[in-house]
């Protein structure tokens, strides 16, 4: 049987959402400056002819993290609420009908499929990688486990855990090792979806909770707070002030155009006292947070809450066997779908897939991005692709962090939200120069990852990567020797470079790289 051999100018490996519009801009950006679309390939060991775009449509990650520009910033720059998103995701959230901050994972994953077919984008699915072969450092082709080979000019690796890369023989850094701590990971979720629940009822619901459980005379609810806790006291009080503010108000959901915020751990206790487990993700294993949740069309709530404690091996595994959740966590869904059901839901249902945080990083990249480098604003205005605003979102936890903070003499390991312009360097592989590495696994240090690991970003750098891949490709250059500037250029010349706006956060940009320089 003579196996298929196919030959690509770009091939994208994985199926991340930053990932496909990387592909995209390349063919895109090839098209507009030779009228002919290049041979493009997106490789996922999904099956991408039922659903493409990863965590965002497999793993139902609906309610979107954007960019947090604070109201000074907004006012004296004429900046919208979310800051400038880069050029093609505003164009794929309003093609997917995005109000604020919902996006359904059926309609994101038509409205990929569209943009693929638009671009002349080929996909092939349920792809394993068995040998990546180079030459002069480059990588040439790739053998896939059905005997395939798929040679390529420029390589795009967009998986949480950088698979292809490692595959080419890229050092990959496990957990958290560029802190030490190598097993330390982020935890992993199952993002679930539930129907019949309204927004109102749940608003009921956790009102309720609330006034019971920070009613000391309520000795029933009482019982149930200290069975979520393990009887610890502490812990109790903790959670009956965590219910309210600064001025003795309960801490009742924020409910917005088309997502919710929950404030208050009320609906957490409940569900842990119904399990008798700790609400502790790390004596537990696993823990129904404050949820972040999406409102989705047809009566449907989707829900940010559920995480898992993972290691940073487990975190690895996970990733390769195709995030498929474990037996273990398939069984604590069970267990929520039978309590949001005694809450008012009639169906409950999970994503297929997880939603992996972060899960190590690249080493060996044309330039490392730290999080004192994004604290200090990002890269030059001159060479910035973009600018984005999020805290360093370690949710979950570091599990170590704190003694290795305390034993370098550090009391805190909170700092300042960083609003950083951002560039393609911390992706580009210095010894294999015809990849990238685009996702939460690309060549961050540090705290970084916290804010590199979020989608939005990612789509502005998978873009700007894209382009440079073009550029690469006409010019019969290296990708790693692409500058950021020559990526700005094309940006500027199709009015597509959006507003640049970073800010330098002198003090706690000095305190972070002090921190980071004892820790790591």
């Amino acid at each position: 049987m003579v196996k298929d051999q196919r030959s690509y100018n770009v091939i994208v490996f994985g199926d991340e959402v930053y990932g496909v519009l990387a592909a995209i801009s390349a063919a895109r950006e090839y098209h507009r400056r030779t009228s002919n679309y290049p041979r493009v390939l997106i490789m996922s060991k999904a099956n991408l002819h039922q659903a493409i775009g990863g965590q965002l449509v497999r793993g139902g990650l609906a309610y979107l993290d954007k960019s947090q520009v604070n109201k000074k910033l907004q006012q004296s720059l004429g900046l919208d609420p979310f800051g400038d998103p880069p050029a093609i995701y505003k164009e794929f959230l309003h093609k997917a009908g995005v109000i604020g901050l919902a996006l359904d994972p059926r309609k994101a994953n038509t409205v990929l499929m569209a943009m693929v077919e638009e671009a002349q984008v080929d996909i092939l699915s349920n792809v394993e990688i068995v040998s990546v072969i180079k030459q002069n450092r480059k990588i040439a082709s790739l053998t896939t486990s059905h005997g395939d080979t798929f040679s390529g000019k420029e390589f795009i690796d967009c998986t949480i855990n950088a698979e292809l890369a490692q595959a080419a023989g890229v050092k990959k850094l496990k957990g958290f090792e560029t802190f030490g701590l190598p097993e330390s990971e982020l935890p992993v979720s199952v993002i679930f979806e539930t129907q019949g629940l309204s927004v109102a009822n749940l608003k009921q619901v956790e009102l309720a909770y609330m006034k019971r459980f920070i009613n000391l005379e309520d000795k029933e609810a009482q019982k149930f707070l200290k069975s979520a806790t393990g009887f610890d006291d502490n812990q109790a009080e903790q959670l009956r002030r965590d219910m309210v503010d600064s001025l003795g108000n309960l801490k009742t959901m924020w409910v917005g155009s088309d997502y919710i915020d929950i404030r208050s751990p009320a609906l957490s206790v409940a569900y842990h006292s119904f399990r008798g487990k700790k609400l502790s993700l790390y004596d537990s294993g696993v823990i129904l947070d404050k949820a972040n949740i999406a409102i989705l069309p047809g009566d449907r709530l989707s829900w940010n809450a559920l995480m898992f404690a993972v290691t940073g091996t487990q975190a690895e595994n996970l990733t390769i066997s195709g995030a498929k959740p474990t037996a273990k966590m398939l069984e604590e869904m069970s267990f929520i779908q039978t309590w949001f059901k005694s809450i008012g839901a009639t169906t409950v249902t999970s994503a297929s897939e997880l939603y992996i945080r972060h899960a190590g990083n690249v080493t060996g990249v044309v330039e490392p991005f730290t999080g004192a480098e994004m604290l200090m604003g990002g890269v030059p205005v001159s060479q910035a692709l973009g600018t984005f605003a999020y805290h360093f979102d370690v949710r979950g936890g570091i599990p170590g962090i704190g003694e290795k903070a305390n034993a370098g003499g550090f009391k805190s390991t909170v700092f300042s939200l960083p609003i950083f312009n951002y560039g393609i360097q911390h992706t580009l592989i210095q010894d294999i120069p015809n990849l990238a590495v685009v996702s939460p696994a690309s060549g961050f240090k540090g705290f970084a990852c916290g804010a590199g690991r979020i989608i939005e970003f990612n789509v502005g750098v998978g873009q700007g990567v894209g382009i440079a891949s073009t550029i690469a490709l006409l010019n019969n250059k290296n990708l790693a020797n692409i500058l950021n500037r020559d990526v700005r250029r094309v940006l500027v010349n199709t009015d597509k470079l959006p507003q640049i706006f970073g800010v330098a956060q002198t003090e706690e940009a000095s305190r972070l790289s002090d921190f980071e320089a004892v820790v790591i």
